[in-house]
């Protein structure tokens, strides 16, 4: 690795891994404080915000091309004083600014870039935004000479805009929902059905998520009403996952998202809360169809999971990169000569390799490189090739464990082991189900133990949202509380072990004094954290479930344990 040739910004002091990557950019980057927007004050400017995360491709782009570059750094240095954000360390400022982004132009995503004044307020949005200007977008350099000159010449229109948008900020209440009960639960089904894609599974078209989430709410509708297709739609969606590309057939565990309709090609980063919420789903779909496929994706998720992104500690890191030596995917990708000298021709066909690839680079071009994946079911294989399924699953692992001791010689991508409590407890969560369920105690054990390092390390009163080289940070938000909370339900039922409903007690009394709005519903912030903008309520379910989704869940359960019906505005 070349060493810096610049001297480090402020960002150098910083824990996050995010940030890090940005400490010799030759921008004046601040973190995110009083000390970047007293400067704005005193020196008049606006301040540019830049919102991302550190296995995020986009992002690494953006940095590469304008962030690294003198040209553009003095541009933002002198137009304004620059702000970087790390969205999965402070998802409070990225939520309020990401919901801003999407009111003004209709889409969101990273890295989110966001122009405001000094007392925060917005007035301009974007996402990725290039140096230079091309296909009808402008670039930097032509952007920052025209936002400085609104700014000095137009500044009572900015400042009408900002306020405005503030306004419209206040305005998106949550709105009031129906009465719970059979109609909403059939209204989520025939949403579902309307978003299927019969051909590849999933739903919508591309870009394809996951959103294992979805696929509880359909296997529990599915038991609840005997609906058949509830159970079609999620098998031949798990079905679709595992073959495809989005599956990583030599490391295990899942990418972030598909780019396409068909799981084939994505966006190779891998995320702490994907692995827990798809071991989650193929765990249960295990329960109900007794189909031992969907028990071994759960059992590699978590092998994965466990070799890779677990601390010394028990703590769970959040993420591994999508780029490894400055190019997405080439820590995953294959070429035919690689394969056919390591497996054979019988291996690269049934991983479908080829001469010419399947992965192209973002221009088009086709790489030669290969994602590998498998378009029939493992039994047609079998049958093709003249061989029991057994035969066939045993060739597969052999020639798998070859291309894994290959791969492990490569540069691998970066890792970013900071540890949040929300995370961490969706993954504490799969894996004290899983230990019932797949009757592993290796999965209760590594549960135990990273609740006790949230326990031990990241909680006193209350919780902290991020762990770091030692270093606590940031109060713990809605999605913190929900989420351990439900990984501590999960792992009293798994051991019986008294101190962790206890401590699920104790955390959800503290949500409930801290976050809940007498209305109805819980904050995404507490009473004594930073005030941005507004204060956020959120109920949807987005990549994950929203913190009062599983808040919800988590008083019902723990309400039926303690035979406490606490109601915050009644009393008990």
């Amino acid at each position: 690795m070349n060493e810096p040739t610049t001297p480090p910004n402020r960002l150098i002091h910083e824990k996050s891994p995010y940030l890090l990557q940005h400490a010799y950019n030759p921008v004046d980057w601040y973190p995110w404080g009083e000390e970047a927007f007293k400067k704005a004050q005193k020196e008049d400017k606006p301040v540019f915000l830049s919102i991302g995360y550190s296995t995020c491709h986009w992002c690494h782009v953006m940095e590469k091309e304008s962030f690294e570059d003198s040209e553009v750094a003095g541009l933002l240095s002198n137009t304004f004083v620059c702000i970087k954000v790390d969205r999965e360390e402070r998802p409070d400022i990225d939520s309020v600014y990401m919901r801003v982004c999407q009111m003004m132009t209709g889409r969101g995503g990273w890295p989110l870039t966001i122009v405001l004044t000094p007392d925060k307020k917005p007035f301009f949005a974007a996402t990725y935004i290039p140096k230079e200007s091309r296909f009808g977008m402008m670039g930097l350099v032509d952007l920052i000479p025209r936002i400085k000159e609104v700014w000095m010449n137009q500044r009572e229109e900015v400042l009408d805009s900002a306020d405005n948008i503030v306004s419209a900020l206040q305005d998106t209440e949550v709105p009031e929902g129906e009465k719970l009960g059979e109609p909403v639960l059939e209204s989520a089904y025939k949403g579902f059905m309307r978003a299927f894609d019969e051909l590849y599974g999933g739903f919508g078209t591309a870009p394809k998520f996951p959103t294992p989430h979805n696929i509880l709410f359909l296997l529990r509708y599915y038991r609840r009403f005997n609906e058949e297709k509830a159970l079609e739609m999620v098998e031949k969606t798990l079905n679709a996952m595992r073959k495809g590309g989005i599956w990583d057939h030599v490391g295990f565990g899942f990418h972030r998202y598909s780019t396409d309709q068909y799981w084939l090609v994505p966006h190779f980063e891998k995320m702490l809360y994907d692995q827990a919420l798809l071991a989650l789903a193929y765990t249960e779909a295990y329960q109900v169809t007794d189909n031992c496929e969907y028990r071994k994706t759960a059992e590699h998720i978590f092998e994965y999971v466990l070799r890779d992104i677990m601390s010394p500690e028990g703590g769970f890191y959040s993420a591994e990169d999508a780029n490894s030596e400055g190019v997405e995917g080439k820590f995953y990708t294959w070429s035919e000569e690689e394969v056919l000298a390591a497996v054979g021709q019988k291996v690269a066909k049934i991983f479908n390799v080829t001469g010419k690839g399947n992965f192209s680079e973002p221009g088009g071009t086709v790489t030669g490189k290969n994602i590998l994946h498998i378009k029939k079911p493992l039994a047609a294989l079998a049958e093709d090739m003249h061989i029991s399924s057994e035969e066939l699953n045993s060739k597969i692992e052999k020639a798998r464990k070859i291309l894994f001791e290959i791969r492990e010689k490569r540069v691998h991508p970066g890792k970013d082991d900071k540890v949040l409590t929300d995370w961490n407890g969706l993954m504490i969560a799969a894996l004290s189900r899983g230990a019932q369920i797949l009757e592993n105690d290796t999965y209760k054990n590594a549960a135990q133990k990273a609740a006790d390092f949230i326990i031990g390390n990241m909680m006193d009163s209350r919780l902290y949202h991020r762990y770091r080289d030692g270093d606590i940070a940031v109060p713990g938000f809605l999605d913190d509380y929900a989420f351990f909370v439900w990984g501590l339900i999960e792992l009293y039922e798994t051991t019986f072990n008294v101190k962790y409903v206890k401590t699920a007690v104790t955390l959800t009394e503290y949500m409930v004094t801290h976050f809940w709005d007498d209305e109805g519903g819980f904050y995404q912030t507490s009473d004594v954290s930073e005030s941005i903008l507004v204060r956020q309520k959120q109920s949807y379910d987005g990549a994950s479930p929203s913190g009062n989704s599983v808040a919800a869940l988590n008083l019902l359960r723990l309400a039926g344990m303690t035979g406490d019906t606490y109601v915050p505005s009644l009393g008990r």
